[in-house]
């Protein structure tokens, strides 16, 4: 969330900042600084009662030494009086303070001064273009649910009759391909210096506070009936980013490197009609998701780190790829500064998001109370990033298509075969 301090310090300059996202985004600020007065005028009230009971209080004594036992009840009855008021504004303390955290909880990051303004993904500027040749087809590209189904590996009919639409069921072949492309993922990110993680897929409802998700996107999770409130994780940034939650984080650890597979969960609430075919959008996909804990004045080069190191597997699978940058209007609610890399789709003739590497600066450490001491003794706010390293099925698509040829089979990248066992799949 946003410092409370830095707002009431420069609230033009954020509420600009802000407009940069979307121009009514202002305004939820100024309702911020109304609260905000509403409540520093009750607690400016409790403090001048306290004082004043306190100041009573202590005269007491005196007043009934000099003045008698009557005006000394008549003091003692005014401090009660004095405490009934204190006690009643005292009341309207939390609420006040709970409603302006609320709001601090709606109102997204900030973003970078220095990234592109714009109001959609059109407005995404190319920054690494591809340099991995496109394939050339003497024949018609499939798409690669098509190529999926010709070689038997992936059935959507048997996935919409065990869960409804939206859903993939993979087969021989293809859960083996999915495996694959999972360990080799994982293996080249360990080799990076990124610490292997299991997390759960159900979380707690403050751990979604804490990354970002909720309140905001509440109808996009999956909420599982009964107490205490829990969801099934959206991706693996979730748990890996709240593991030191509210923790002082020692300096020298710094940074902290982590990487999970995890199967993710979407309700994409607000998409119906959109990428219905196949694994671009499904409601339940798996993603190895790469996660970093900076010191602040890192985490723009520990930024481009990640960018490259998420690039590596497309490299290393020699999938035509490019990185876009994402305006001003286009990147997520937690992140300050986004790159997404997006792979190249033959049936389609374009790119395709794979993957999204965001600095969230300190937006998601304010929220999950995850700080450091610096050299100074000062504690700060850890910076958290995040990015997809990559999106599991989209790269299983990206080989069908990119590696499809004119007798039905797909070729697999030299880089995956001591994964998968083969170097292609045929029809059987």
């Amino acid at each position: 969330m946003l410092d409370i301090k830095q707002i009431i310090a420069t609230p033009e300059e954020i509420k600009k900042r802000l407009a940069l996202r979307k121009p009514e985004l202002a305004g939820q600020i100024d309702e911020v600084l109304t609260k905000y007065a509403s409540y520093k005028k009750i607690l400016a009230r409790v403090e001048e009662l306290r004082a004043q009971r306190n100041e009573m209080s202590k005269s007491i004594g005196k007043i009934k030494k000099e003045q008698g036992d009557a005006a000394a009840q008549e003091a003692m009855k005014a401090v009660g009086q004095l405490k009934e008021e204190m006690t009643a504004k005292e009341a309207e303390l939390e609420p006040a303070k709970a409603e302006i955290d609320n709001l601090l909880l709606s109102i997204p990051n900030l973003p970078n001064e220095k990234i592109p303004f714009g109001t959609s993904d059109a407005d995404n500027p190319e920054v690494v273009p591809c340099t991995i040749p496109l394939p050339q087809f003497d024949f018609t590209p499939l798409d690669h649910q098509a190529v999926g189904e010709k070689l038997g590996i992936l059935d959507f009919e048997a996935a919409a009759a065990l869960s409804g639409s939206r859903f993939a069921l993979f087969k021989g072949d293809g859960a083996r391909l999915e495996r694959a492309i999972i360990a080799f993922m994982l293996d080249l990110h360990a080799q990076k210096g990124y610490t292997e993680i299991l997390p759960p897929v159900i979380v707690n409802e403050n751990i979604l506070v804490g990354t970002g998700q909720l309140p905001k996107f509440r109808e996009d999770m999956y909420e599982l009936t009964g107490e205490p409130k829990q969801f099934l994780v959206s991706t693996a940034e979730i748990p890996l980013t709240n593991l030191n939650r509210t923790r002082t984080v020692p300096e020298a650890e710094l940074p902290i490197k982590l990487t999970a597979y995890t199967p993710c969960f979407r309700k994409e609430s607000g998409t119906y009609g959109k990428d219905t075919r196949g694994l671009i959008r499904n409601h339940q996909f798996d993603k190895v998701e790469l996660v970093m804990l900076s010191k602040p004045e890192n985490s723009y080069d520990m930024l481009e780190q990640m960018v490259l190191d998420a690039q590596d597997v497309l490299k290393k699978l020699e999938i035509p790829y490019h990185v876009v940058e994402l305006c001003s209007g286009d990147i997520g609610f937690s992140s300050a500064k986004t790159y997404d890399i997006e792979v190249w789709m033959p049936s389609e003739n374009k790119f395709r998001e794979i993957s999204s590497c965001s600095n969230c600066l300190d937006f998601q450490a304010r929220r999950m109370g995850l700080r450091f001491k610096n050299a100074q003794g000062k504690l700060e706010y850890v910076h958290t990033l995040n990015g997809s390293g990559l999106a599991v099925g989209r790269t299983f698509a990206a080989i069908l298509e990119n590696f499809q040829q004119k007798d039905g089979s797909v070729i697999i990248p030299q880089a995956l075969r001591p994964y998968f066992g083969k170097d292609k799949i045929e029809a059987k």
